[in-house]
C-alpha cells in the first residue's frame, strides 16, 4: 500500500507560500494568524519609516515589474539593492524576502531558497518573519523533494512556534512519509487533528488517509478499521469499503467482513469480476449459498463475471450447497465441458445421481474417469457403481466397486455395496427359481386337468 501525495503537497505549498510574501505597498511579510494581524497593522507605519525612501521606491518599482510579469527587470533592481551594501538589516530583510518571492514566481526554487536562507541569517530578523520564512523554506524543500531538509526546517519551526496550526503538522507527516518513517507520522497527524478540532476547523479526508497508511504500516488493523469507519461515514467511497473489508480480514472478523462486502454490493459498488466473485465466496462462507448462486448466475448473464470453467465450478458448488441440484446441472455441464480434467464431470455425475438420472450419471462419471485428473479415483468408482446398480447393471456395478475397494479407505463401503448387490442377485435368483417352480407347477396342473377332462 503506497500512496502518491506529492501533487497534493505541491498544491498546498503554493497557497501557503503566497501568504507570506510582501503585499503591494508593504514591505513586511504577511501572516495568516488573526491575533497577529492587529499587531502587524499597528507596526506597519513604523516599519515603513524604517525603510529609506530610495529603497522603498526601488522595491515599489520592482513590484510594478512583477505585476507585469517582467521578472528580470525586477531581479536586476533587487539584486542591485542587495549588492549595493548600504542597506540596513531591516531593509535587507525586506529586499531578500521580495527577491525570494520573485524567484519563486520564476519557478527558480533553488534561487528562492538561497534568498530566504540569507534572510533568516540576519541577526535582527523579526521572530514572526523568521517563523514564517522557515515554514516557507520547508514547503519549498518539499517541492524540491529534499525531504530531509524539509523535516529539519519544520522541526526548527516547531521550536519557534508555540501554537502551530494543523497544516505544518501535516506537512511534517508528509515529509516523514517520503523518507519511509511511517511510525513517526502518527503523532503529528493526530496532533493536527486535535488542533483542528479545538479551533473548530475541518479535519480533512486526506489527513485520515495518511493516518490510515501509517497505522497500516504498523499492522495496527484495529486503528485501520476504526479510521475506515470514519471515512465511510464522512466520505463514502468504494475504496474505503474494501479497505475496511481488508481490516476485518486481518482481524479475523469474518462476520463483519461479509457485512462490509454486502453493504458495498447493496450500494452497487461491486463492479469488477474479482469483487463479485469474492462476494459470492463470502456468501458461501456465511452459509447462504443460494444468494451466492443467484449472484453468480445473474452476473454471468450480464457478462460482468466471465463464463469460465472456474466460475461455472463455483456456481455449481453454490447451487449444490443450496440443495438445488437441478439448477446445478447446467453450470456443471458447462464447467465440465470447459475443463480438461475429469473432476467436474464427476461432480456432474453425482448431481445426476442425486436427481435419479442414472444413465446420465454413468455417462458423466465415465467421461471424468477417462479424462483423468480426478482427486479420488475410488470415489469416482463408487459413484459409478451406485449409478450402475440403480440401472440394475449388477456385474458392471460389482466391477466398479471392486476397483474402488483397492483403496483402503473405500474398501469397507465397496464390500458393503457388493454384499448388497450379491444379496439382490441371490434374492432375484430365488425369485426366478420360485417363479420357474410356480410356472412348472401350473403347467403340470393344467396337464392333469386336460387328462381328467378326457376321461
Amino acid at each position: 500500500m503506497r500512496m502518491n501525495i506529492s501533487n497534493r503537497i505541491s498544491t498546498r505549498i503554493v497557497l501557503v507560500v503566497m501568504a507570506v510574501f510582501l503585499a503591494i505597498g508593504s514591505v513586511s511579510a504577511q501572516t495568516t494568524k488573526k491575533e497577529e494581524r492587529a499587531e502587524r497593522d499597528k507596526q506597519q507605519t513604523k516599519k515603513a519609516q524604517a525603510v529609506s525612501k530610495a529603497v522603498y521606491d526601488k522595491i515599489t518599482k520592482a513590484q510594478e515589474h512583477v505585476d507585469a510579469k517582467e521578472y528580470n527587470p525586477a531581479l536586476k533592481i533587487l539584486n542591485n539593492l542587495i549588492n549595493g551594501g548600504k542597506l540596513s538589516e531591516y531593509e535587507r530583510q525586506n529586499v531578500l524576502n521580495y527577491l525570494g518571492f520573485v524567484y519563486y514566481n520564476m519557478d527558480n526554487i533553488s534561487a528562492a531558497l538561497k534568498a530566504y536562507d540569507q534572510m533568516i541569517r540576519i541577526p535582527s530578523i523579526e521572530p514572526q518573519i523568521l517563523k514564517g520564512t522557515i515554514y516557507t523554506m520547508a514547503q519549498l524543500n518539499t517541492m524540491e523533494e529534499d525531504y530531509d531538509e524539509g523535516i529539519r526546517l519544520l522541526e526548527r519551526y516547531f521550536e519557534l512556534e508555540t501554537n502551530p496550526a494543523p497544516d505544518p503538522y501535516i506537512l511534517y507527516a508528509q515529509n516523514l512519509y517520503q523518507v519511509n518513517k511511517f511510525a513517526e507520522m502518527i503523532k503529528p497527524i493526530e496532533t493536527a487533528m486535535e488542533v483542528a478540532t479545538k479551533r473548530n476547523k475541518e479535519v480533512k479526508e486526506d489527513w485520515y488517509t495518511l493516518l490510515n497508511f501509517a497505522y497500516f504500516q504498523q499492522e495496527n488493523f484495529e486503528k485501520v478499521r476504526d479510521i475506515q469507519k470514519i471515512l465511510l461515514v464522512k466520505w463514502p467511497k468504494k475504496g474505503y469499503w474494501f479497505s475496511l473489508a481488508g481490516a476485518f480480514t486481518e482481524l479475523g472478523e469474518d462476520e463483519n467482513l461479509i457485512y462490509a462486502y454486502d453493504a458495498a454490493h447493496t450500494q452497487n459498488l461491486l463492479e469488477k469480476e474479482p469483487e463479485l466473485v469474492t462476494m459470492a465466496q463470502l456468501y458461501m462462507q456465511a452459509e447462504v449459498p443460494y444468494k451466492a448462486a443467484r449472484l453468480l448466475d445473474s452476473e454471468m448473464e450480464t457478462g460482468r463475471v466471465g463464463k469460465t470453467a472456474k466460475n461455472y465450478r463455483l456456481l455449481s458448488q453454490a447451487w449444490t450447497l443450496a440443495q438445488e441440484d437441478e439448477s446445478a446441472i447446467p453450470a456443471l455441464q458447462e464447467a465440465a465441458r470447459l475443463s480438461d480434467e475429469g473432476e467436474l464431470d464427476l461432480r456432474l455425475g453425482n448431481a445426476y445421481l442425486n436427481l435419479g438420472k442414472y444413465s446420465e450419471c454413468v455417462s458423466a462419471v465415465r467421461t471424468g474417469i477417462r479424462k483423468g485428473g480426478i482427486k479420488s479415483d475410488d470415489n469416482a468408482q463408487i459413484s459409478l457403481g451406485m449409478c450402475l446398480y440403480n440401472l440394475q447393471k449388477y456385474q458392471e456395478s460389482i466391477k466398479a466397486f471392486n476397483e474402488a475397494g483397492k483403496t483402503k479407505r473405500s474398501a469397507r463401503i465397496a464390500r458393503q455395496w457388493i454384499n448388497v448387490i450379491n444379496s439382490d442377485l441371490e434374492r432375484n435368483r430365488q425369485i426366478r427359481l420360485a417363479e420357474n417352480a410356480a410356472r412348472k407347477q401350473a403347467a403340470e396342473l393344467a396337464k392333469r386337468r386336460k387328462q381328467v377332462n378326457r376321461i
